[in-house]
């Protein structure tokens, strides 16, 4: 990737600069030239209306009606309203184009001189610009009437050309002020827009960014999990290479950027991320029969949700490794209590031999025999699963590990499963259900814990019950809830994971609401015998 020369900082300084230069420099052009318009209509404006005062001065048409030479009224007249207008000269003149005042008076009684009065001699009011006897000057010409609305002479009032062109370098000035104001402005605001840009940008560089960005895609489309990415408004953005594979594994459209979330995939469950903005972690989904792991994530951006984000993988074989790791865990937690069972009872026979206490060591050893060998017997006689009568003869010692009287009562004979995975997921349900118990009594003088089993007719019953506190009726309904417990943090899984087993074979779990005392899960799954 080819560095870039120049800081964000830079170009965008460089940039804006040079943008509200050209605009300012266009815009001075054109407000230059309507300023110059303008100002000289306001030059033109003001001689007409000096030049109008005059023409309708009573001084000045007794003056022109007296027709003498010289007419000081008319002079003295003119000047005030000269001096007072600020302007170059007011001239009056009879009919012949005689002056009869003057800023300078030794021009009085002489012919007016530009060549441009002849207009307003013929009764024609107009501005022009000529050259007289005071230099060059913008011109008004009024005519002057009598009460008889008879032409009697003329005023001309003139506005010397250097003072408008010093008013148009004036406003010219003004404006080139004003650009240098802007450019300043300009320049300020790209710096602060510079560094706006470079904090929400983490203080990155273009190219640094898009380094990042193509490690990102990289990145996304290299992991093995599928990843879906959605806006603001549900719309998918993202959707990685591995995502499109597990898609066309479902039978869904390969190409769903653009479209709605809600419509490509309702059970994904982002729009609800959206509006709630919490994160949803390990939640399992079939799409068509094939099963998913999902974790679902608001995107967040300055403590407002522009988004969220769902990866997830493929659970069908996970979910068989899972089921057995699930089987191996509880086979390693019944060992554990046989183990620890069995050194307890080593221990015993180790003491009474020391003390040489034989025929209670004859009468303990028989004692335990006995009791292993009916335990051992009445499970697997009536149990023919050796995973499961295993897994059940460990939950005995578990129980009296924990000082609960455990009894396993089989009222017909188990078959074996023509399914193996039925065995790994009444493990995990009679693990669960088994252990909830023991933890339930655990602060009662009186536990006993029945696991009753029923086969009939492809048909196997299981049924749980402890002498414990039982349960609740505002609990039923966030039983199977994951996370839910009243436990503590970190717990409310046994009954989720129950009920997820049961999903899986198609089975059915029922509390029983009769019983007074303690709690009774009844478990109906479809169970084929060998």
């Amino acid at each position: 990737m080819i560095k870039q020369k120049y800081k964000l900082s830079t170009i965008i300084i460089l940039f804006v600069c040079l943008v509200v230069l050209l605009s300012l420099l266009l815009t001075d052009l054109l407000i230059s030239q309507t300023v110059s318009k303008t100002i000289r209509e306001n030059q033109e404006e003001k001689a007409k209306i000096v030049s109008r005062t005059v023409a309708k001065s009573v001084i000045v048409k007794s003056g022109l009606e007296n027709n003498q030479p010289y007419s000081s009224e008319i002079q003295d007249y003119t000047v005030d309203i000269q001096k007072a207008a600020d302007v170059m000269f007011v001239v009056v003149m009879d009919m012949n184009a005689v002056r009869k005042s003057h800023p300078n008076p030794d021009l009085i009684g002489k012919k007016f001189k530009g060549g441009d009065e002849e207009a307003v001699l013929n009764g024609k009011e107009h501005v022009s610009v000529s050259e007289g006897t005071l230099g060059q000057s913008l011109r008004a010409f009024t005519p002057i009437y009598n009460h008889e609305q008879e032409q009697i002479g003329a005023v001309a009032v003139g506005i010397s050309l250097n003072n408008v062109e010093q008013a148009l370098e004036r406003g010219h000035r003004t404006i080139i002020i004003a650009s240098i104001i802007g450019v300043l402005v300009g320049i300020l605001g790209a710096i602060l827009l510079a560094r706006y840009i470079k904090k929400i940008l983490f203080g990155l560089e273009p190219f640094a960014i898009a380094k990042i960005h193509e490690e990102r895609n990289t990145m996304l489309q290299s992991v093995h999990e599928g990843i879906i990415a959605v806006d603001n408004d549900a719309n998918i953005t993202l959707v990685n290479r591995s995502a499109l594979h597990i898609f066309k594994n479902t039978g869904l459209p390969a190409q769903p950027i653009g479209m709605k979330i809600t419509e490509y995939l309702p059970s994904s469950n982002l729009d609800r991320v959206l509006k709630t903005g919490k994160a949803e972690q390990d939640v399992e989904l079939t799409i068509n029969g094939v099963s998913i792991l999902v974790n679902r994530a608001p995107l967040i951006v300055n403590d407002q949700i522009v988004g969220a984000i769902s990866t997830f993988r493929d659970k069908t074989e996970i979910n068989q490794l899972a089921e057995q790791l699930t089987g191996v865990r509880t086979y390693a937690d019944a060992l554990r209590a046989q183990s620890h069972e069995f050194m307890n009872r080593l221990h015993v026979i180790l003491g009474m031999i020391k003390m040489e206490s034989y025929e209670e060591l004859r009468k303990f050893i028989a004692q335990v025999v006995n009791h292993g060998a009916h335990e051992v017997g009445q499970v697997t006689k009536n149990i023919k699963d050796p995973a499961l009568a295993g897994f059940l003869l460990g939950k005995l010692s578990f129980a009296r590990e924990n000082k609960v009287e455990m009894i396993i009562d089989c009222d017909t004979l188990i078959p074996e499963p023509v399914d193996p995975r039925i065995t790994h997921e009444l493990i995990t349900v009679i693990g669960n259900l088994v252990d909830n118990a023991i933890e339930a009594m655990a602060q009662y003088d009186n536990r006993v814990l029945q696991v009753k089993f029923h086969y009939e007719d492809s048909s196997l019953q299981i049924k749980v019950r402890d002498s414990g506190p039982g349960l609740h009726k505002d609990q039923f309904p966030h039983l199977f809830t994951k996370g839910y417990s009243t436990k503590g943090d970190n717990r409310g899984f046994g009954l989720y994971l129950v009920n997820k087993s049961m999903e899986h074979i198609e089975g059915t779990l029922q509390i029983n609401l009769s019983i007074k005392t303690g709690a009774e899960f009844i478990v109906q799954v479809p169970y084929k015998g060998r």
